[in-house]
């Protein structure tokens, strides 16, 4: 099939482009992986619930209180981070729910499942390759996310463990953590999410990070900003985008306060081999542990654009704003700068422009 433009993924950033895509007369198709609306969050631990959640903005062109799903006060806690009341539904049900009324809202048709296994170029644009066909695009906007590229680091020892290892993508809450003796792994908010609550179960829970975290009390619109810059340098410069944490920083959230009331940030450097039944330092020092919960972030989902040899030498995909620099047909929307919420909002607006502009380029008769 021939089409203007495709849209890969379905979570905030790719329906925040749609959205923007149809506002501005560009014909597009949306594919979506999932089986139904919702992307990563549909995934989420059942016992992250709205009031723990980081902050959630609105997407384009409905707000959460036109979708009626949440009371105003709740709606402005939500994209507040959790500054206000709360209802303590389960995010996985509320977000997707949100989502599912948004599609209906604004008339997006997503496809789906389709599961996108490359694109590659041809003559007069970029082909895209999935299992329910091929579509002949002359623009793509990928907004893969990173919720299916969990990030497992090599640490001596590992395989050798003897008892259990999950990653935080495949945590589901405290239970089954009763009596355990527990390492958490990771300085970011998912492990804030799993100290607050194991550490009222487990026997043991010990928090190690590579780097000292670094507690702010406020992040303000100045602290946004240079944020931002900082992960934009990086990839303007095909670096691989850092870790949230590492430009935000750890705020006083509900699950912070939650782990802090509960003794479990006692931070600890991370350990230099894993043991059958343990974990060791360098300093010679052991602790005998039976689970690590690997809270250690995740990988942008881009396989599926290999075949475009994209990368630089230092690792990551050069972007100006939202456009590939290898591949300027491409806009990388969830990416680095717009991995947050409202970052993808303004990121599927600037990719749905950049799409526009090429177009008309491409329409204009040769001087």
């Amino acid at each position: 099939m021939e089409i203007e433009a495709v849209v890969i993924g379905a979570g905030q950033a790719g329906l925040s482009s749609a959205f923007h895509l149809r506002r501005l007369g560009v014909p597009a198709v949306v594919l979506d992986a999932a089986d139904g609306p919702g992307g990563a969050w549909r995934h989420r631990s059942p016992s992250l619930t709205m009031d723990k959640i980081h902050g959630i903005f609105d997407l384009p062109g409905v707000t959460w209180e036109e979708s009626g799903l949440l009371e105003p006060g709740a709606a402005d806690a939500v994209r507040q981070a959790g500054r206000g009341p709360l209802p303590r539904e389960q995010a996985r049900v509320v977000v997707p729910r949100y989502y599912a009324d948004y599609e209906r809202r604004t008339g997006l048709e997503v496809l789906r499942p389709v599961t996108v296994s490359s694109v590659t170029r041809t003559g007069s644009g970029l082909l895209v390759s999935a299992d329910a066909g091929q579509w002949a695009a002359r623009a793509v906007v990928n907004a893969t996310g990173t919720w299916s590229r969990p990030h497992w680091p090599y640490y001596p020892g590992a395989a050798d463990f003897r008892g259990r290892q999950l990653h935080y993508a495949g945590y589901d809450g405290p239970d089954g953590f009763a009596g355990r003796r527990v390492v958490v792994v990771g300085g970011g908010a998912s492990a804030m999410h799993v100290l607050s609550e194991v550490a009222g179960v487990a026997d043991t829970v010990l928090w190690v990070t590579r780097r000292p975290p670094v507690w702010r009390e406020e992040f303000g619109e100045q602290a946004r900003r240079d944020a931002v810059a900082r992960v934009e340098a990086r990839v303007r410069a095909g670096l691989p985008p850092t870790s949230v944490v590492g430009v935000t920083g750890l705020g006083s959230t509900a699950v912070v306060r939650e782990a802090l009331a509960k003794g479990a940030l006692d931070r600890r450097p991370m350990f230099a081999r894993v043991l059958p039944y343990g974990v060791a330092w360098a300093d010679g020092s052991i602790a005998e542990i039976d689970t690590i919960v690997w809270a250690t972030g995740f990988r942008s989902a881009l396989d599926h654009l290999a075949p475009l040899k994209l990368r630089e030498p230092g690792g990551g995909i050069k972007v100006d704003g939202t456009a590939v620099v290898r591949e300027p047909r491409l806009q990388l929307v969830g990416y680095g700068p717009s991995a947050s919420t409202v970052g993808a909002n303004r990121a599927g607006r600037a990719a749905a422009r950049r799409v526009r502009d090429l177009l008309r380029a491409e329409a204009l008769p040769a001087a």
